[in-house]
This record gives structure tokens, sequence and C-alpha cells, in this order.
């Protein structure tokens, strides 16, 4: 087995790389030759490197050690090749989908880490990505668009961020108007705020949009939040994020395998906290697609 570590300088407040680096190395210190340590300098630096990698056919754990985006770019590049384990190291301001652990300080042990094993995890393909934690359009879309500028922030967490964005969102136009069609129905003509096609129940700095999400489980929760006024938005996204939504008029929660949308004009998309913008998108459940490294001794 070999094992390669992503690190990206830039992911969260760049206070954690240098301890994980020093970490990494002093746990190799002396079996080094199965250890590479890639620092990445660029956009799409970690998804290139890991295809490479990939494709030499060895036996590999590679390591996103970063944000969402660092998770993004490795999984990208490793997803159809069943000799490589992905495993995550949280260095970035949410880390949402580690949250679905009961305790995902756990991640940062580089011995429990190496001492996992790995779990089939579901996948969502959006297009011709895949994502590992949920994708939504709408306002949480903008949202998670502009949360990046204000994580940069000093002394801005990655949930305070996320409230940031909901404040500057609320100065414009809200929701989205969109034909949606789940599990291959009649699209529904909706005009929403936001919907959410999940594998785990975390994104957006820690707000429980799918409180029911489990991500080896074979199938993806929907949840579909109706316009609703401004003046009560505030109080929903209070409930939203403790995931005591369920049972409210505006949300529809539901299982599927797929979500499908269209619009008259590109809107936002969110896939794992990277941002696009399209009129149409097709969201699809691929089951046991990735072998996610589970850190030695963790419950969830």
């Amino acid at each position: 087995m070999r094992y390669v570590f992503y690190v990206n300088p830039q992911a969260g407040k760049g206070t954690l790389q240098q301890g994980i680096i020093d970490s990494i190395k002093k746990y190799f210190s002396d079996k080094s030759e199965n250890l590479k340590i890639h620092i990445t300098e660029s956009m799409g630096d970690a998804l290139n490197s890991a295809r490479q990698e990939a494709q030499t056919g060895d036996k590999i754990r590679m390591f996103a050690c970063g944000g969402e985006g660092t998770v993004f770019e490795v999984l990208n590049g490793i997803v159809g090749f069943d000799n490589v384990e992905l495993g995550v190291i949280p260095c970035g301001s949410a880390n949402d989908f580690l949250k679905f652990f009961e305790n995902s300080d756990e991640f940062l042990d580089i011995s429990d880490q190496i001492d996992g094993k790995s779990v089939e995890m579901d996948l969502i393909k959006a297009g011709d990505k895949y994502c590992l934690n949920g994708c939504s359009v709408g306002m949480d879309a903008v949202v998670a668009r502009d949360m990046k500028i204000f994580k940069n922030w000093p002394f801005v967490s990655g949930s305070f961020a996320y409230i940031l964005a909901i404040v500057k969102t609320f100065l414009g136009k809200l929701g989205i108007t969109a034909d949606i069609s789940v599990d291959g129905a009649e699209p529904e003509h909706k005009n929403c705020l936001f919907a959410v096609i999940a594998n785990a129940p975390y994104y957006g700095g820690g707000f429980m949009g799918a409180p029911d999400a489990v991500p080896y489980d074979k199938k993806l929760d929907f949840t579909l939040v109706d316009n609703i006024p401004k003046l009560k938005i505030l109080k929903f996204l209070g409930l939203y994020k403790k995931g005591k939504h369920k049972l409210l008029d505006c949300c529809t929660l539901k299982n599927c395998e797929s979500m499908e949308f269209f619009s008259d004009k590109p809107i936002p998309v969110n896939l794992d906290g990277e941002i696009i913008e399209s009129k149409h998108m097709k969201f699809k459940l691929v089951k046991n697609a990735v072998k996610f490294v589970v850190p030695k001794g963790l419950a969830n």
C-alpha cells in the first residue's frame, strides 16, 4: 500500500497544515518509501495528480488534507479506480461531510487514519462530476458562493461565514423558478427557496439539511423548501440548522435515486461547495462508488 497526501495550504485559515505535515513525516520516518506528500499549487492540481497516481494501478490510500474543495478534486480524480481508497484529513472551515461521524476529531489522527478501514460509500453524479456530500440549487447555492468570501476573513468560522452570506443574500431576490423532477417523474413547476439532494446530513457550515441521510444506504435524500416571506426565513433557518424542519408545511423531504432541474436561465448550483451556473442538471445516485477511509475505532 502506498500513501499519498494532498495538502492544500490555502484551506481554512492555513493554520493546521504544517502540524499535519509534521505528524505525517513523523509517522512515516522509517517507511518513507511508501509516502508522498503533494502540496497543491492551483485549482485542478490535486485532481490531475490523483488521476495520474490512480492510473499506476498501485494500491493507494489517498488523503485530501483540506476542505470540501480538496476532497472534491481528489474524489473526481479517483472515481472508477478500485485500487484507490479516499481519506480526509480536515483543514477546511466546515468539513461538513465528517460531521456524520460521532467524533470527527479522529480524522486528525494520522495513526488512526493509517490503521483505519475503508467503507464503500455512495456518491452523487452531478452532470460529469461526482460529489460525496451534497448538492443544491437556489438560495443555498448563492450562499455557498458568497460564503467563500467571508470564510477568508480573520476570526470568521465556517458557520458564521454561512450566516454572513445569508445576510448578504437577503439584499437580493430570493429563490428560484424551475421545473424539478424526482426519480424520473413528470417535472413540476416550482417557485422555491432552494432544493437539496444529499448523501449526508450536514452542509453549509453545519446546517442539517438532510437529517436522515446516510452515505452508504444506497439512496439519496431530497429536500425542497418552498419560497417563504423574508420575515420568516431567519426563524426557519434556526430550525433548519438543527434538522427540525422535517414537519414544516413549507418543506418536502423524501428518499430518491435522482433529481433533475430545468430552468429558463442559468441558476447557481452547489456541488460539494463548488459553485457553477446551469440551466439544467441531473443528479444521480451511484452506489458503493468510493472506498472511504474511516479512522480506527471511530463509531458513527
